[in-house]
């Protein structure tokens, strides 16, 4: 099922946007991007769209949906229903809703919040934000030792939603050479069809 309606707001070096783009190419969805920067994020228009002012905000027709997890969400159950992105029996739903929590809670306030600190000067604590990205891969990293994908054996929205925050841990100060079965998990990722890089920060990275 395809649709020509789909348009996608946000920004390229956005994580949180980067994870529907995966989605959206992953299931060979066309779609138009709408750059949101700042001062559009602060107008009326957009306002209406997301009273917040967050991206990525995705239009299908007259619907519209706010954050990113839960565009995921309706993409899969829109556009895949009865797929692997989103399981549909019970434990699988629920693997892939303990990683979008993770993605959401762990992962957003520690190697994103270090990234944007990083890139835009974020305010961020960044002892707090550097001893939870190393708690969180850790816990992916012995997690990966024994799962090629996260929630299940195949990719699920799991995957795309933990994919560019981890990847892109280097930009905020986070080191992914400790992490070999991780950085294994990184690449299995890469090599999906429809994967697109989130574009990388001019910024020195670690390693």
């Amino acid at each position: 099922m395809q649709t020509t309606s789909l348009i996608l707001h946000g920004l390229p070096v956005s994580g949180h946007v980067h994870r529907v783009e995966l989605l959206l190419r992953m299931l060979g969805l066309p779609f138009t991007f709408v750059p949101a920067p700042a001062e559009v994020r602060a107008g009326a228009a957009f306002r209406a769209l997301n009273p917040l002012g967050q991206i990525p905000v995705l239009q299908d027709g007259e619907l519209v949906i706010s954050d990113s997890n839960a565009i995921l969400v309706y993409l899969a159950r829109r556009y895949a229903p009865g797929g692997d992105w989103l399981p549909e029996d019970a434990a699988g739903a629920a693997g892939v809703q303990r990683w979008l929590s993770i993605a959401a809670g762990e992962l957003a306030f520690g190697p994103a919040k270090a990234r944007a600190h990083a890139l835009w000067n974020v305010p961020a604590d960044l002892d707090q934000a550097g001893a939870l990205a190393q708690r969180l891969l850790a816990f992916m990293e012995q997690h990966l030792g024994t799962h090629r994908f996260l929630a299940a054996a195949h990719p699920t929205l799991a995957d795309l939603a933990c994919y560019s925050y981890v990847a892109h841990a280097p930009e905020g100060g986070i080191g992914l050479a400790p992490y070999p079965d991780l950085r294994a998990w990184l690449a299995r990722i890469e090599a999906l069809p429809g994967f697109v890089a989130l574009p990388a920060s001019p910024l020195p990275a670690a390693a």
